[in-house]
């Protein structure tokens, strides 16, 4: 990993914390109602200042942005941004949400920046090389067991159909009372962290995982899909991220007796037998 790429997601998560502090717990008072006025303009205002440094500095670069799509879509090297990730509870006043800088290299998550930019709280993967927070490394947590994990998800309600089922599987398997909701990214930054054991999510985009799997495996954890495969520019957006490897055929049990589709592209196992 160029040491200039590192610099230049520190760079991104900079201006992006610069463009949304100011609109954060801003005045709704004058609106009718709590639209998303704010959260649109930090957004916007966040993923412009880091397309924009990404155009000077790597013009031939490609982008995948929440906000303002894709730039250069064929190019090896994708940049994908989602400036906050985390959106109802930036409405709310809360800061667990964050900015997720990613690159990615032939579809393969190399580089991960979880930012947060109220709490000054910041997380960087890199493939390789161990994950830190705030400069300083951080591991996973072992869980000797499925039945003691702290099990971490946004909301039940992203879940359907037989999601239900694997995701209540995985539920009943840990323990009473040991399950969080909300916090968006920084539910896999607490797993890097060594505080949260396990996070299960489904309907997730490129541009809101990409960068959590340098982190969490940086860290000494795995992600995967809910079939254990590993995540890349293709998956289908159903996530498992642990801290303790040893616990996914575990997790992997809990979810079965639940027929799930494996919703990645056909040519998967194919490209995993080329080295990666």
């Amino acid at each position: 990993m160029d040491r200039t790429d590192i610099e230049c997601a520190l760079r991104l998560a900079d201006a992006a914390g610069s463009a949304i502090r100011p609109l954060f717990r801003g005045d709704w008072s004058h609106e009718q109602k709590k639209d998303r006025t704010f959260v649109t303009e930090a957004d916007r205002a966040a993923e412009a200042a880091m397309r924009s440094i990404i155009e000077k500095q790597f013009p031939s670069d490609g982008i995948v942005g929440e906000e303002y799509g894709l730039r250069n879509e064929g190019a090896g090297r994708q940049w994908v941004l989602d400036p906050i990730d985390g959106t109802t509870s930036f409405i709310a006043g809360r800061p667990i949400f964050g900015t997720l800088i990613a690159l990615l290299q032939d579809g393969w998550p190399v580089l991960g920046v979880i930012d947060q930019p109220i709490l000054n709280e910041r997380w960087v993967g890199v493939i390789g090389e161990g994950t830190t927070f705030n400069g300083k490394p951080v591991r996973c947590s072992p869980c000797g067991e499925l039945s003691q994990a702290v099990l971490a998800t946004t909301t039940p309600h992203q879940f359907s159909g037989d999601d239900v089922d694997a995701f209540m599987g995985v539920a009943k398997a840990v323990a009473e009372r040991k399950i969080i909701y909300g916090g968006d990214c920084y539910n896999y930054a607490l797993c890097a962290s060594g505080h949260v054991d396990l996070v299960v999510e489904a309907n997730l985009q490129l541009y809101d995982y990409a960068a959590l799997v340098p982190i969490v495996e940086g860290a000494g954890g795995t992600m995967s899909d809910w079939q254990g495969h590993p995540l890349d520019a293709g998956s289908d957006g159903r996530v498992i991220a642990l801290g303790d490897p040893a616990r996914l055929e575990d997790v992997l049990e809990a979810m079965s007796g639940v027929d799930l589709d494996d919703g990645h592209h056909h040519d998967h196992d194919h490209r995993h037998d080329h080295g990666h």
